[in-house]
């Protein structure tokens, strides 16, 4: 299983001794900082070095199929899809919607038939299908009717494979009754927040592309539209510059100047007031969405952290939920500590709504559904 993210590969390789056995894991990995200086070039050179890794396993058999992790899979595709050469061809046709994402994972797909060849199946896996049932109120903007109808415009929503791994997670350890409510927000170089009823979505904060939302690493997330036209005039470019700048130079980066990693700023915040205003506004922003999809679902059974932000840094999440007693969200700052890149409750005993980090296994997901798609073709 390849996971394509904007700015790193996860790769799992995994074993089923026969068809309805759960994948016996034989490797797993990933390769962070693509395109980022020290770090590899592009994903078609960390792919490589994955198949150079697999094939070199011991006893290994040879590669049977390869699941991959795609953004954006449009109006076209809404449940996973064995991989041909129009297969390719749409999504590549969805690049724009999708630059930081749609790209690398095409970059991984390429590699992946060139170094495996044809005979080795291939799926892909889309984001975008958790949402494909998004109630209309939810998923259509108010623009005119027609022009959102004659050119595919609405809300898609991302991160799919995370919140659907989450949402059958949390269901093994809560044990919730039917219709639980969820806010989950995945927190990584790319972040979303989603409101889940009975395990299905409801909104979603990514929209009709993943720049839409929180404030993420690279990407602005919200901002009035007006925004793009202004700074065309302002700065003599054209909109796809300007496009090209609220995905990567702004979010995290932008705010700061110094780094889209949450890391350096957590670091540096406390003598950098640039990188402590972009932690500070990261969190806003995220609580904002908190008490937004509160409404939405009439109130919340549990608050669900994941992803590289929200399972690994404790002071990310205070500050989310700071200030939300109020609807009876209480944090334990102990088991907040804690709970570092693991599972765990770290709510009160008295909160009203449970607070959980949950890692995401995106590549579970993805290895389950390419079995599924081949055992059915």
């Amino acid at each position: 299983m390849l996971n394509a993210g904007s700015s790193s590969l996860k790769f799992r390789l995994s074993r089923f001794e026969s068809p309805h056995a759960v994948g016996r894991e034989i490797l797993r990995g990933v390769i962070e900082r693509i395109g980022v200086a020290g770090g590899q070039t592009d994903h078609g050179e960390a792919v490589r070095r994955v198949v150079e890794r697999v094939q070199a396993v011991p006893d290994a058999s040879p590669v049977e199929a390869v699941g991959h992790r795609v953004v954006h899979g449009g109006r076209s595709f809404v449940r996973p899809t064995v991989i041909d050469d129009q297969v390719v061809a749409a999504i590549e046709a969805l690049e724009d919607l999708a630059p930081l994402h749609n790209r690398p994972s095409l970059a991984a797909i390429r590699a992946c038939r060139q170094v495996l060849g044809p005979e080795v199946p291939m799926v892909a896996v889309f984001d975008t299908a958790f949402h494909a049932a998004l109630p209309e109120h939810a998923y259509r903007y108010a623009i005119p009717y027609e022009l959102a109808e004659r050119h595919g415009v609405r809300r898609f929503g991302f991160h799919g494979t995370s919140y659907r791994y989450v949402v059958e997670r949390y269901r093994e350890l809560a044990r919730p009754s039917d219709g639980a409510r969820l806010v989950v927000f995945h927190l990584g170089n790319g972040c979303s927040a989603a409101a889940i009823r009975d395990g299905t979505s409801i909104d979603t904060s990514m929209g009709f592309t993943p720049l839409e939302g929180l404030v993420m690493g690279t990407r602005a997330g919200d901002l009035d539209a007006a925004l793009v036209g202004y700074l065309v005039r302002k700065e003599d470019v054209d909109a796809a510059e300007v496009e090209r700048w609220l995905n990567e130079r702004s979010g995290l980066l932008g705010l700061s100047g110094v780094s889209a990693d949450m890391r350096d700023l957590l670091a540096g915040e406390q003598h950098d007031p640039r990188a402590q205003l972009a932690v500070e506004i990261f969190c806003y922003r995220a609580r904002k969405y908190l008490g937004a999809y509160l409404a939405a679902l009439g109130g919340a059974d549990a608050v669900v952290f994941t992803g590289g932000i929200g399972e690994h840094w404790p002071p990310v999440r205070a500050r989310i939920c700071a200030g939300m007693e109020w609807c009876g969200l209480r944090l334990d700052e102990a088991r907040n500590a804690r709970v570092i890149g693991s599972e765990g409750c770290i709510s009160t005993a008295t909160s009203r709504i449970g607070v959980f980090v949950i890692p995401t296994d995106e590549e579970a997901i993805i290895a389950r559904e390419t079995r599924e798609a081949l055992r059915e073709r």
